[in-house]
């Protein structure tokens, strides 16, 4: 009977609970390597993948990471800030066995069949095959360490604990120390964040635990081989660059894999919709057109390519979604001021931005008062880029066409969305890339998705010079160029 099989039976509550209970079921001790590897192969030969959360990695880092996995490689993965470096590594854990059996009572998860720990070979010494088993989840078979200059060997490694010394034990009896993260990870998953702001000293103690899987503990003549796999997270400039990272620790990683941001719109979207919340939209008619969501990554794309914005820092996601979530908020205090149930964000709910863009990006401006000029100009960027991509150009002519004359049309938070549909029976014309921008919305004919489609193209038709605009408060006006 493999590992697998016997997680199963632990989900049905027939799990062996002592070791001769253990031995007659069949089950297999492998290391964890193996074990990850087996699981992974398995997942890769059904098609399913292996973070199915983590999108538009598919061709680029998964790959990479299913190679580390089949080798049995310790890892390193190295991006910015929001590239699901962290998701990814917690999602490790799916793929290792859902329960895993150790000796009951055990700090370090110690195998029933190859106890390293002093309290578990003298238990089984003892007790035999009548050894009481505990079962572990793979869930608390993962240790994480977000590493910080105050970190401490033990912290990680162990230390003599003074409580136990106290009690009667002298210091060379290895019952008095007091394991460290390290080695409560064992046959697990050990996580180190942000791995160059650990100390060098602290960075030397990892050597062991890499390269000879073994610990040692102040002094103590005790050798725990570990079985364990280590994974870490480093931003690409403290790893590469200022060499805050010792050498031999790095030669001790099997892979390292570079992460990267969304390398399309239409993927920065999907992430948006998988990961935003709209729980602020609760009691009402929430909509949010694509084309909206599509300005709100095409915002995060700008600013990745702007000079203006430091790329050392990186542009994460989470500013499209944080983004994302307060252009909604916008919209639904929008419609708690007119007193409609129905929420649709528009191009007037871009100005809320700056409040959750300026904590996310680093400008890179001497002159005081240019950080608003800066996201202005993305916003607008971003919003000429869709209407490009979705308003078919031979619509607008007869748009432009209808305001040679004095029509002016006011936009602004206090326009409702009624009179955006009054407009339409008044500019025919603005009615054919309105729709167009509608055919495959949902609620296309309801008047705040109209409204929502009137500003676009109002407003893109300003951004490509077709449209003057003047603007005075929360209020816009669109009138001809001549």
């Amino acid at each position: 009977m493999s590992s697998a099989e016997t997680s199963s039976e632990a989900t049905l509550g027939s799990r062996p609970e002592t070791l001769g209970a253990l031995r007659a079921s069949g089950w297999t001790s492998v290391p964890i390597r193996h074990e990850l590897r087996r699981n992974a192969i398995d997942r890769i030969r059904a098609g399913e993948p292996l973070f199915p959360q983590v999108l538009g990695y598919e061709q680029t880092v998964t790959p990479q990471l299913e190679n580390a996995l089949i080798a049995g490689h310790d890892i390193i993965f190295l991006g910015e800030r929001g590239q699901a470096k962290t998701r990814m590594i917690r999602g490790l854990t799916g793929l290792l066995d859902e329960w895993m059996p150790v000796i009951a009572g055990s700090e370090i998860n110690d195998d029933p069949f190859n106890p390293i720990s002093r309290y578990a070979r003298e238990l089984v010494a003892e007790h035999g095959d009548d050894t009481p088993i505990a079962w572990v989840h793979r869930d608390d078979r993962f240790g994480e360490k977000l590493a910080t200059p105050d970190t401490s060997i033990a912290d990680l490694i162990g230390e003599v604990d003074p409580i136990k010394v106290a009690e009667g034990r002298y210091l060379s009896d290895e019952l008095t120390l007091h394991y460290g993260l390290v080695p409560r990870t064992n046959r697990g998953i050990f996580a180190m964040n942000e791995l160059p702001d650990l100390s060098e000293r602290i960075q030397v103690g990892l050597l062991n635990v890499l390269e000879e899987r073994d610990v040692q503990i102040r002094g103590h003549k005790i050798r725990l081989p570990l079985d364990i796999i280590l994974v870490a997270s480093a931003n690409p400039e403290d790893y590469t660059n200022r060499g805050r990272l010792i050498t031999p620790l790095k030669d001790r990683f099997g892979s390292q894999i570079r992460t990267h941001y969304p390398l399309d719109v239409d993927t920065e979207v999907a992430i948006v919709e998988q990961e935003a919340d709209l729980s602020v939209g609760d009691g009402f008619d929430l909509t949010v057109p694509s084309f909206m969501t599509e300005v709100v990554a095409s915002f995060t794309h700008a600013a990745r390519r702007s000079q203006q914005i430091s790329q050392r820092s990186g542009v994460s996601v989470r500013l499209s979604i944080a983004n994302f979530e307060i252009m909604v908020a916008n919209a639904v205090r929008r419609s708690l001021r007119s007193g409609s149930t129905a929420a649709v964000p528009r191009i007037v709910d871009l100005d809320a931005l700056p409040a959750s863009t300026s904590g996310k990006v680093e400008i890179e401006t001497l002159d005081e008062g240019r950080d608003a000029v800066i996201l202005g100009d993305l916003v607008r960027t971003a919003v000429l880029t869709v209407f490009q991509d979705r308003v078919p150009s031979e619509t607008l002519p007869e748009v432009v066409a209808a305001f040679s004359g004095d029509l002016v049309v006011d936009t602004g938070e206090d326009v409702t969305d009624a009179a955006y549909v009054a407009l339409l029976e008044t500019v025919p014309a603005l009615a054919v890339p309105v729709n167009a921008l509608l055919a495959d919305e949902d609620a296309a004919d309801s008047p705040a998705m109209i409204a929502s489609a009137c500003e676009l193209v109002l407003e893109g038709l300003h951004l490509s010079k077709r449209l003057n605009k003047d603007s005075v408060g929360g209020r816009s006006q669109f009138r001809s160029r001549g």
